[in-house]
């Protein structure tokens, strides 16, 4: 891709976020925020984390944003009995008795890990070299995965039953911790309307891998305020409890703050929130934005918190 300057470029991003959007609201009514953090996340590199309780349109989203990207697409179902070489791939016997490695789903663009938190901490941990270095390792050699490699999970809320909650270390590689809600009664309206009749509405691609990667290296250049610089990396360590940096609220209900990672993402999710919406460069308000999905998995209340009813979103709250 080629264009003039920079600015340029962001101008054209811009514009594919639009298009983008406006193709996945054909079929996802009424998740506009999550739309847009999926997207920020796809474009910083990261990996998104979605929560919520079962018939919320999780993989439908996945889905839907899938085929508008262009790209290759793996849907991995997780259940108790899944093993590592399930997702990553397992050696056999060819015609000639050599063996042969056949790669597993985990070799694709975008991957759904659907339902991530219904298997075992060891499959689970599977995902954590894939996520982190986009490479994994297999009957002793090492294979690079495809680029661009985006990672959505999707998760039941722990109440429920039959859940293994995430480690912390699995957690930290997802950029973002996104929630969905229960949709308005008038996009439920629009829902069940729409998916109980003949309606179809199919989504188009309107970006390729080679684009995304392009806008990818694009993010990286765009600059920052020493300002906003400063601001993003003091909110993460107002999250740790007992330093000299901590807010009183994380002196008070926290247990475990967010680590340098979570200072890392603020600045990229701003920098990508930023040219999305056609800024060059980002300001305080973007890392705001951005902010609660990227510490709402990264800190951990404390048994007072847990006793007064503190939510993790309204500890953030304050700390904003």
């Amino acid at each position: 891709m080629e264009f003039k300057n920079d600015v340029a470029a962001l101008d054209a991003l811009r514009e594919k976020f639009e298009a983008l959007k406006n193709e996945i609201k054909k079929v996802i009514y009424g998740q506009d925020e999550v739309i847009d953090q999926v997207l920020v996340s796809l474009f910083s590199r990261g990996h998104v984390l979605l929560i919520g309780v079962p018939g919320l349109a999780k993989t439908l989203l996945v889905t839907t944003i899938a085929k508008t990207l262009g790209l290759k697409y793996n849907r991995i179902q997780f259940t108790p009995d899944l093993m590592p070489s399930d997702i990553i791939g397992t050696e056999i016997l060819d015609n000639e008795r050599n063996f042969k490695f056949i790669k597993g789903p985990l070799f694709a663009n975008i991957i759904l890990a659907d339902e991530i938190n219904r298997t075992p901490p060891k499959t689970q941990s599977a995902l954590l070299e894939a996520m982190q270095e986009r490479s994994v390792t297999a009957a002793g050699e090492h294979f690079d995965l495809d680029k661009p490699f985006f990672v959505l999970a999707t998760q039941n809320p722990i109440e429920q039953e039959g859940t293994y909650p995430l480690p912390e270390a699995q957690l930290d590689r997802f950029m973002f911790s996104v929630w969905l809600d229960y949709p308005k009664l008038e996009d439920e309206l629009t829902i069940v309307r729409n998916t109980t009749s003949t309606y179809t509405n199919e989504p188009k691609t309107v970006i390729s891998g080679n684009e995304i990667k392009f806008f990818q290296d694009l993010i990286r250049k765009v600059p920052v305020n020493d300002n906003v610089l400063q601001y993003a990396v003091t909110l993460a360590a107002k999250t740790r409890p007992g330093n000299g940096h901590s807010a009183e609220v994380s002196n008070q209900y926290l247990k475990w703050g967010a680590g340098p990672r979570a200072s890392q993402y603020l600045v990229l999710g701003a920098k990508t929130n930023a040219a999305l919406h056609g800024k060059y460069s980002p300001d305080i308000e973007d890392v705001k934005a951005v902010a609660p999905s990227i510490l709402r998995h990264r800190i951990i209340k404390n048994y007072k918190a847990e006793a007064e009813n503190k939510s993790i979103d309204d500890i953030i709250d304050q700390l904003l």
